[in-house]
């Protein structure tokens, strides 16, 4: 049974990515899309260099180091250029909930890849996913044709779905928190041509998207990515990925207070189905 450690490792990890949402609306205001993924993940990379450096832990071996360098390319660098493109027409709680599409996604791979279950309920939970993102995306500019807003979040679910998949056997040989410096680091690796970008934006950036960008390396760019790793260790990737389902009413809630953004029932409507059907995913799904 994990311990009161893992469980509030969990609980910092759905405040801090649910802080994320809102963070990188108010960072879009200054940064362009990959530029801000560029800084932020710069601030990141910095902290997980020097703890690298700090705890000297053991190499990761050639076959690790081309997962690591998956996981860092699929799960930060692409899923960040697309959350953040599709976020400048996409609210930060309406892209919550679309992102938690990726604990269907993850159920279905830890079934193909980690021999996991996934039964005829986990059918029914995934169709309702799709159909309460439909809600969503129809408050939405473009719904969710090609290159939409809300498209490029789905998108954005999918390679979280991936990574939190690849990046099981790793935290389980190196730990969590090697683990989540050398993902970091590798996400940054491919971040690094918009870097330069990136600066010159800061530099005319106001005191708000400067303190947003920070925000986002420091707390769910670094903290957040061990918070997370040590969750998966604990939980096993679709277990931790239950935990997730507390991240968009809490991404909605700061957005609101923060942002001022007020959802639509299209929004609030399609994000319950949604929930509604990862939770039948993970949880009928996988009855046995």
């Amino acid at each position: 049974m994990p311990s009161y450690r893992s469980m509030a490792f969990a609980a910092l990890t759905v405040v801090l990515w649910a802080a994320a949402f809102p963070a990188i609306r108010i960072g879009l205001r200054t940064f362009e899309p990959i530029p801000l993924a560029a800084v932020r993940f710069g601030i990141a990379g910095i902290l997980a260099l020097a703890w690298l450096l700090w705890s000297r832990p053991t190499l990761p071996t050639p076959r690790d180091l081309l997962r690591f360098a998956l996981c860092g390319a699929v799960g930060i660098s692409l899923y960040n250029v697309l959350l953040n493109t599709g976020q400048q027409t996409v609210t930060a709680g309406a892209a919550s909930f679309i992102i938690n599409f990726q604990g269907v996604l993850t159920a279905l791979l830890a079934m193909l890849f980690l021999g996991e279950t996934f039964n005829r309920w986990a059918w029914v939970g995934t169709v309702v996913c799709v159909i309460g993102v439909t809600f969503i995306a129809s408050d939405m500019p473009g719904g969710l044709e090609f290159g939409s807003g809300a498209s490029l979040v789905l998108a954005a679910a999918a390679c979280s779905g991936v990574s939190f998949v690849l990046q099981r056997p790793l935290v389980a040989t190196y730990g969590a928190m090697t683990s989540a410096a050398i993902n970091i680091l590798m996400g940054f690796m491919f971040l690094t041509p918009w870097l330069q970008e990136g600066l010159s934006q800061a530099m005319a950036a106001p005191a708000r998207g400067i303190g947003a960008v920070v925000f986002l390396g420091v707390f769910p760019g670094a903290i957040g990515y061990v918070t997370w790793m040590a969750t998966l260790s604990a939980f096993g990737a679709a277990r931790a990925a239950n935990a997730l389902y507390l991240v968009p009413p809490v991404a909605t809630a700061i957005a609101f207070y923060f942002a001022g953004e007020v959802p639509g029932w299209p929004i609030l409507f399609g994000g319950l189905i949604v929930l509604a059907g990862v939770m039948l995913v993970n949880v009928k799904g996988k009855a046995t």
